[in-house]
């Protein structure tokens, strides 16, 4: 299990970094001058709290209670290990807890900047343990232990405890470095520059970061996705919707001083390299291949200065270093910058002769892969007759299949992250005859309705529908509407990702003066939320499958249930719509007894339940022995389990194939069989 030694966030925060000073024997990092806000950062203050409970979704007040979650939440942003401040501090925090609401309303920030400089304070004594403890020897054969779970942690009661964390931290810190090849004097000093570099973050910050760290704060209160925007971010986000940047495809977030990826953007750099996957943990960069430059260590540096060096132009190399699953040992992937095209991130198609057993009855399976909904907007709007668009290319695919006598249909969404909402209606639509795909809320309370409006539909027979915990938004209300209509069978984790609201961007000048001539930054908010046909939210409870297989994502922290202050999962009324008898109770039950039974006789599976337990048993662990021995032979254990686990995730990810032949796909293919078989037999292998 990973120990980072940074600040702590599901979300991005775009804070500019820093540069080191002394204290004691060491430098003290302090800029000209300490951080304060601006006459600017009060008038932000009063608007987003003036906004705030007026646009979310929830209309809730800025109260006792979001103040109480806002401070946690600052306090967490800024120590999420509970490495820097005291428990005094701590305690003598606890009193803003019902006052912070009534501060960021009158635009007073004392308290704010009251608690980052007591931060930054704290910064300087420790850096300048760190390197006093730097200078002495370690015992790494003492039989102790280090708490990895910061909830299990505490605050340190006084100096001596706070040391005696940071000598433990810092072996830690020295048996990792060791674990990649680094030890003596080189890790030592690699551990001095990264404290020196997390204090220059810190003492650089500028008051418009800190503005934006707290106001996140008092946003994220109110659910994870409400956040503000500093003016520079504003300025960097806007810049990102002008412009086609070239990189290597992938959405990351910082996670404990630690830059993690949370997403692989189909068809791009690193889903086309093949092994950089969502949960990995990014440690160190370098430019052009393997001897053209030094691999730099990014552990505490922001995110936005690792963004701009894995950032740059097409057809230029990138070697990241890279722990697969925050893990083990550190593997180097050469990656290719290049653009997104849409023609790689399109949907694809085959036909599969699948045989369940051999000498056995071979069926033809029709199988879609489809890594988002997309459209080409530009083309659209000159009317092109030709124009891409997913529910263009899906319908093509379809009619393919019907010419080849296919009796069944896979749609696999099971790494789509979502896309265009008006695509998802269109091509739920090219499976169900009109009538409603998605209910949408807002923040007066009013229900909307969008329906599939065009008659008939491309396909009518068996349908199957592929999902995982990254199946998010609109893969979600497809996958939700087909499984609400009875017409179609779910089948992968047991649930998808859970995001069902929508969020827009108030330009904050814009709002106050009716004008964006000046830059106040942005506040980023909740004021929707996705509903299926039935009246049940996606939020939170995403879509359940109906044939559940085992999976690793089924048991990664990924979901939208794993953010701290996710809004809930709630009902509006139903919908009236058709339902179809595609999901015979007694068709379902037998369908699942018979996966069932396949998977308790395989091996891949039993295999993959003995590293899903074994990845449940490390996320569990609260604690890590700081004894060497130990250490490596727990450390050897978790790069045996990683190293199977990555040969899994290679071989059901090359780049070229469109399906790949997998034990897990099988079952899904076994699965279909049965499906459409067991319809068959009832005179239900269409649509009726």
């Amino acid at each position: 299990m990973p120990l980072p030694a940074g600040r702590f966030g599901f979300r991005i925060l775009l804070v500019a970094l820093a540069v080191l000073t002394t204290v004691g024997a060491m430098p003290r990092f302090a800029a000209a001058d300490e951080p304060a806000p601006t006459e600017n950062d009060r008038r932000v203050s009063i608007i987003v709290s003036t906004l705030l409970p007026r646009r979310h979704l929830s209309r809730r007040e800025l109260d006792d209670s979001a103040s109480q979650r806002a401070l946690g939440l600052f306090i967490k942003a800024l120590d999420p290990l509970k490495l820097y401040f005291y428990q005094s501090d701590f305690d003598e925090f606890s009193a803003y807890q019902t006052t912070l609401d009534d501060s960021v309303k009158k635009g007073d920030l004392t308290t704010t900047y009251k608690i980052f400089n007591r931060f930054l304070e704290r910064v300087d004594e420790r850096v300048a343990v760190v390197d006093k403890l730097l200078s002495e020897p370690f015992d790494f054969s003492r039989q102790e232990m280090l708490v990895t779970d910061p909830d299990a942690a505490r605050y340190p009661l006084n100096a001596d405890e706070a040391t005696d964390r940071w000598r433990k931290q810092l072996k830690y810190n020295l048996l990792d470095l060791k674990d990649e090849g680094k030890e003596g004097e080189e890790a030592i000093e690699q551990l001095r520059r990264r404290y020196q570099r997390y204090a220059r973050r810190w003492h650089q910050t500028e008051s418009d970061d800190v503005l934006e760290l707290f106001l996140t704060s008092i946003t994220s209160s109110y659910d994870p996705h409400t956040t503000y925007m500093s003016p520079s971010s504003l300025d960097d986000f806007e810049m990102l919707m002008r412009l086609s940047l070239d990189g290597i495809g992938a959405a990351l977030r910082e996670k404990d001083g630690y830059t993690v990826v949370t997403n692989v953007i189909p068809g791009g750099a690193a889903d086309k390299h093949g092994k950089l996957k969502e949960d990995d943990y990014v440690v160190s960069v370098g430019q052009g291949k393997e001897g053209e430059g030094e691999m730099v260590d990014i552990v505490e540096m922001p995110l936005k200065q690792v963004v701009q060096m894995i950032r740059g132009a097409a057809g230029t190399t990138v070697r990241l270093g890279v722990k697969p699953g925050g893990v083990g040992d550190v593997l180097t992937y050469e990656i290719v910058r290049a653009k997104v095209q849409l023609e790689d991130s399109a949907a694809r198609g085959q036909v599969i002769e699948h045989e369940m057993e051999e000498g056995g009855k071979k069926m033809k399976i029709g199988y879609i892969n489809l890594p988002s909904f997309y459209m080409d907007m530009e083309a659209a709007r000159q009317n092109r007759p030709d124009y891409r668009s997913s529910t263009r290319d899906v319908r093509r695919l379809l009619d393919g299949f019907r010419d080849e006598n296919v009796e069944c249909v896979v749609l696999d969404l099971s790494k789509n992250g979502g896309g265009s909402l008006t695509e998802a209606i269109s091509l739920t639509g090219l499976f169900i005859d009109q009538g409603t795909v998605v209910q949408v809320k807002n923040s007066d309370g009013s229900v909307d309705q969008y329906d599939d409006e065009e008659a008939g539909v491309a396909w009518d027979g068996p349908l199957v529908v592929m999902t995982s915990q990254f199946s998010a938004s609109a893969s979600e209300i497809l996958a939700g509407a087909i499984k609400d209509y009875r017409r179609g069978l779910i089948v992968g984790d047991e649930k998808t990702h859970g995001k069902g609201t929508v969020q827009t961007l108030m330009d904050l000048a814009r709002e106050l003066l009716g004008t964006n001539r000046e830059n106040f930054g942005a506040l980023k908010v909740t004021l929707q939320q996705f509903y299926l046909p039935d009246g049940d939210s996606t939020q939170k409870a995403g879509v359940a499958a109906d044939v559940i297989l085992p999976s690793l994502t089924t048991h990664m922290d990924v979901g939208e249930d794993d953010l701290e202050y996710a809004l809930e999962h709630d009902r509006v009324p139903r919908s009236n719509h058709r339902i179809y008898n595609m999901v015979p109770a007694d068709v379902l039950g037998q369908v699942r007894a018979q996966s069932a039974d396949r998977i308790a006789k395989n091996e891949e599976f039993t295999k993959l339940q003995r590293q899903i337990d074994s990845y449940r048993k490390q996320k569990d662990e609260q604690f890590i022995s700081l004894d060497e021995e130990q250490f490596f032979a727990r450390r050897k254990e978790l790069n045996a389990d990683k190293e199977d686990i990555e040969a899994e995730v290679e071989q059901q990810s090359p780049d070229d194939e469109v399906f790949t032949k997998t034990y897990y796909n099988d079952e899904v293919l076994n699965i279909a069989q049965d499906y459409a078989t067991d319809l068959q037999r009832q005179n239900l292998a269409s649509a009726k």
